[in-house]
């Protein structure tokens, strides 16, 4: 098997389970040294001991297999506890070269019916817990730059959602999270390139603890490998951490069930110029209503034709 990550050292956030247990796994059989992050508690039932954390148990699986893993335990939304996570990488290996942002909540509810709390834990988990990682590496990659006087080697892969893309009703709060983090990508991308650094974003779709009501209706094939797991997801970040894709930068992709599709910036649908110096209200019903009138109804900036994407 190809080991193009040896050498590097990646930190994987919400690397406990789900998708971010199998991108830490992903990165460490290519070759990366990982620092497994998890905010998780011990097992309730005491699997593993007391210090069996959902982190430390990875960090063990990946070892078991011959790989290179250090457990952190840790808050990404927490300013300083992001700030540690990334010296445990430093203080351990050396430097960082890669970033996962995953780690992520769920508090779902229609907008009339959120709770300001599940606003703002949803926010900050998410959005705030991408921008405090990035926030850090970003500064190591910098100084690193400024010492040696060129460019390093680092890569970023954030986590957004189809959710974002095609507006789910039902989770305004994520997003909202969502979208913030491909304009803190885009915004990072074009901030760190000089440095040597990409920034990427992915929307995957996988059956994880997190997305266990929300595909709740779709079950696990009998057999052959499950259209929403995460193993579907995994090997792109591998890609995106590469050296390889030195020239992906600033992207969005969506993954999942054996797919990977690219999606194009918006685009520039319709141009309306004043005939005056400023326009009127008259002059814009004159523009606008009829450009919306005959366009098909419910159809808003929402893409909610991804989620009809598939394998095949």
């Amino acid at each position: 098997m190809a080991t193009p990550l040896t050498g590097l050292t990646a930190v994987v956030t919400g690397a406990g389970r789900g998708l971010g247990r199998a991108e830490a796994l992903e990165l460490a059989r290519l070759g990366a040294n990982v620092v497994v992050n998890d905010f998780g508690q011990p097992a309730r039932d005491g699997t593993g001991g007391p210090d069996a954390t959902p982190a430390r148990r990875v960090a063990e699986e990946i070892r078991a297999e011959g790989g290179t893993a250090t457990p952190h335990s840790g808050d990404v939304a927490d300013h300083e506890q992001a700030a540690r996570l990334v010296q445990a990488a430093v203080d351990t290996y050396g430097a960082l070269d890669i970033l996962v942002n995953n780690a992520g909540i769920l508090r779902d509810r229609m907008i009339f019916s959120m709770t300001e709390d599940e606003w703002d834990s949803v926010i900050r988990v998410h959005l705030k817990g991408h921008y405090n990682t990035t926030h850090f590496a970003s500064r190591h990659w910098r100084e690193r730059a400024k010492a040696t006087g060129a460019p390093v080697f680092g890569r970023i892969v954030n986590t957004s959602s189809e959710a974002f893309l095609a507006g789910s009703a039902g989770q305004p709060n994520y997003a909202a999270a969502k979208g913030g983090i491909v304009g803190l990508t885009t915004s990072t991308a074009l901030a760190l390139a000089k440095y040597g650094v990409t920034a990427n974003v992915i929307c995957p779709r996988a059956r994880t603890r997190m997305t266990e009501d929300v595909f709740a209706g779709f079950a696990a094939p009998g057999e052959g490998l499950d259209p929403l797991s995460p193993r579907h997801v995994a090997p792109l970040v591998g890609y995106l951490a590469s050296p390889a894709a030195a020239h992906v930068n600033g992207q969005l992709l969506v993954v999942h069930g054996g797919m990977v599709a690219v999606v194009e910036r918006p685009r520039v649908a319709a141009k309306f110029d004043t005939a005056k110096d400023a326009f009127t209200y008259d002059e814009l019903d004159a523009l606008l209503t009829p450009h919306y009138r005959d366009r098909p109804p419910g159809e808003t900036f929402a893409a909610a034709e991804v989620l009809g994407l598939k394998h095949g």
